[in-house]
């Protein structure tokens, strides 16, 4: 359908057939070919002949004898065309169904009936009404397309009002339900209609006599001035019968004249003209009502006929269905978004010796849920562990088969396994979720202490390694076989990990479309990293949030085939000089050795005036462990934002605070440290457990 103007404008000589409607012809009918006859007048139900004295079989074509008689050549009527006429063929069009009889709709005098037919006595440059059915149906189509287009609710709504305005109406006010139900959901209070939108042909193109009258010495230049933002929907009142009858109605019935003041205020009626220039079409939905809309024409202008009731009809049904499935998708995309942001990590964490930043694009705006996820898990001794995964496709059930994998994840690194081991335990996972549940995944483990990362592989791109001097390689991984394959061997492989290096985890969205195969996307990414690193220098690495932003932008218009999720980790490290590590054996004297350790320690780094209160939950800790340890115990504090002290133990039952009662002996050796540390905490290994706490530094 042809954009239509907001201001109106009647072309000269417009086609009849044009497909914004019959409303833009002239008055004027356009010239038929010499010697064409022309089509005989269709005659109306309810609606008599041109001339006085003309009888119906006059109209059809024939004279009162029924003898068929030539048509009129010379003056021809509105529809005239250039094609014979059929004698016998033309018969009386029935009633339109369903449509109730209007008040006023009796007999028509000859002149209006004139009138009605080839416009004639209308101001000059007036639209002219869409009298075929012909004409009605273009129209519908056109603006039933034009209200499909819409995906949202103020797309929908636009298309309506641009569709009918000027074509069908002069105006148009569009009520709707505050808030819109949802499916099958009962709204629960009373029923409350909210003024959406209103449009209307500009004010300068209005004539003196405007169908809008003055309420003021100035003219409101929009409709909402004189209307109501705001109506309740009484309970039995006119306006609720009207709505409940579902069917468009003239504005000039008894029904819709006490209707109208309740939908558009106090004074609204007053832009509502006199006459059948205005119709209220309730939308109805689905299941209920969900609004109204005011269709209205100008004084000058043809009013509505019985047909345009239903034009109107149509267009209230193509609107209202159209906002329903416009909510139902809004409802699920809004459920959309809180299943991806509940399966992604909100937040990143802050582990000690690294930096994280990290970014997610969704495949398409209308497919915002995806089975890409990455993940930053921190580990005892410092440690975090790096995950990113990509499971196949990217619809609703992808995010659920990726939010299991995830949590299983979790769950997995808290127990520090190694990373083949979790690759171990989610390939076995996803073999219970189904059999065609296949995902890849990469996961990594840091040691700020060491330098250190383990990396294990499941059929993932392999990781991009940023070093300081800006050269980027792409790290050798065994490839491995896709999690959900079953039967195979994960293994781990240990490299450097230099501080002042970025480690860049990302999903074959990244790499992988249409336009390029995951290999040259993989090189392109290498280039990306390597051009970004020189504009800093060879000392200065790129900043992480920066550094994201670059690799998304190497994504051209066609490359966003696939959801991608990027995860950069900028390994700062803990140097050697700010560790202290020893072992203790199980005895009674280790808690009295932990504490001149501990001593010592603080001497060397200057925090001396920290020895009184790390002694104390030094010793405490370092008590428990003693009491059931087998095998030494392990004590280290490490230096950095904060003091951390971790005291390691082969003893896996964790620790749990409790109030020790006053009779008890024991019991309060970690209330005091809940009392005065800054955090602690206790993580299960492999071999026994880490007891934590961190202490600010003075």
């Amino acid at each position: 359908m042809t954009e239509h103007p907001t201001s109106f404008e009647r072309p000269q000589g417009a086609d009849p057939t044009d497909p914004r409607g019959a409303l833009l012809r002239t008055s004027t009918p356009p010239p038929r070919p010499s010697g064409a006859p022309a089509l005989p007048a269709q005659a109306r139900t309810g609606e008599p002949s041109s001339a006085p004295g003309t009888s119906t079989s006059r109209a059809k074509g024939k004279d009162p004898a029924g003898t068929p008689v030539k048509p009129d050549t010379a003056g021809g009527s509105e529809h005239s065309q250039p094609s014979a006429a059929e004698p016998d063929t033309h018969r009386p069009r029935p009633a339109p169904d369903g449509i109730p009889v209007q008040p006023g709709g009796g007999e028509v005098s000859d002149a209006a009936a004139k009138e009605r037919r080839t416009g004639q006595g209308l101001p000059p440059g007036g639209p002219m009404p869409m009298r075929r059915d012909g004409d009605r149906l273009r129209f519908v189509g056109a603006a039933t397309r034009r209200i499909a287009r819409g995906i949202d609710l103020d797309e929908i709504v636009m298309g309506l009002c641009r569709a009918t305005v000027p074509t069908f109406s002069d105006a148009i006010l569009v009520y709707l339900r505050d808030p819109l139900p949802v499916g099958d959901e009962r709204p629960t209070g009373p029923v409350v209609l909210r003024l959406r939108r209103t449009d209307r042909i500009p004010e300068e193109r209005d004539t003196e006599n405007g169908f809008m009258p003055a309420l003021q010495p100035e003219q409101p230049s929009e409709l909402s001035a004189v209307t109501a933002e705001l109506c309740e929907v009484r309970p039995g009142g006119a306006l609720n019968e009207v709505l409940r009858g579902v069917r468009p109605v003239f504005a000039d019935s008894p029904a819709a004249r006490a209707a109208l003041p309740e939908l558009l205020g106090e004074g609204g009626e007053l832009i509502v003209p006199a006459g059948q220039r205005a119709i209220l079409a309730p939308l109805r939905g689905r299941r209920r009502v969900i609004g109204a809309a005011l269709f209205l024409r100008r004084p000058e202008r043809m009013a509505f006929e019985a047909d345009d009731l239903l034009v109107a009809a149509q267009l209230a049904t193509h609107s209202a269905l159209g906002i329903d499935k416009a909510v139902l998708y809004g409802r699920e995309a809004y459920i959309a978004d809180e299943l991806q942001r509940t399966m992604l990590p909100e937040t990143l964490p802050r582990p000690t010796g690294v930096r994280l930043a990290s970014r997610y694009l969704p495949a398409a705006e209308t497919a915002r849920v995806g089975g890409d996820w990455y993940d930053a898990i921190p580990l005892p001794g410092s440690r975090v562990a790096l995950v990113v995964g990509d499971v196949m496709g990217h619809s609703m059930t992808s995010a659920a088969i990726m939010g299991q994998l995830r949590t299983t994840a979790q769950t997995l690194a808290g127990l520090d396994l190694p990373p083949q081991e979790v690759l171990h335990h989610l390939d076995e996972q996803a073999q219970r979720l189904g059999t065609d549940r296949m995902a890849t995944c990469l996961y990594a483990v840091y040691d700020p202490v060491s330098h250190r990362i383990t990396i294990a592989n499941a059929g993932h791109p392999p990781p991009v390694l940023l070093h300081l001097g800006g050269r980027a390689e792409v790290l050798r991984v065994p490839p491995g076989a896709p999690i959900g394959v079953g039967g195979v061997d994960f293994e781990a492989v240990e490299l450097d990990a230099p501080a002042g290096a970025t480690l860049l985890l990302y999903t074959d969205g990244l790499v992988e479309s249409r336009l390029r195969d995951v290999w040259t996307g993989i090189e392109q990414l290498r280039e990306k990293l390597a051009a970004v690193a020189q504009l800093t220098g060879p000392d200065h690495p790129p900043p992480l949030e920066a550094l994201c932003d670059e690799v998304l932008d190497m994504l051209g218009p066609g490359d966003r085939d696939d959801d991608i999720a990027l995860l950069a980790a900028r390994f700062d490290g803990i140097a050697p000089s700010d560790v202290a590590y020893w072992f203790l054996d199980p005895e009674d004297s280790a808690p009295g050795q932990a504490r001149r350790l501990a001593r010592r320690a603080l001497a060397r780094w200057g925090m001396e005036d920290m020895s009184d209160s790390v002694e104390l939950l030094v010793s405490e800790v370092v008590t428990n462990a003693v009491r059931y340890a087998s095998r030494p115990v392990t004590l280290r504090l490490l230096r950095t934002d904060v003091l951390r002290c971790e005291v390691g133990d082969d003893v896996p039952q964790l620790p749990r605070l409790r109030q020790a009662r006053a009779t008890d002996e024991g019991g309060r050796g970690l209330y005091l440290v809940n009392k005065l540390a800054r955090r602690w905490g206790a993580t299960r290994l492999s071999t026994g457990k880490v007891v934590w706490f961190e202490l600010n530094r003075n």
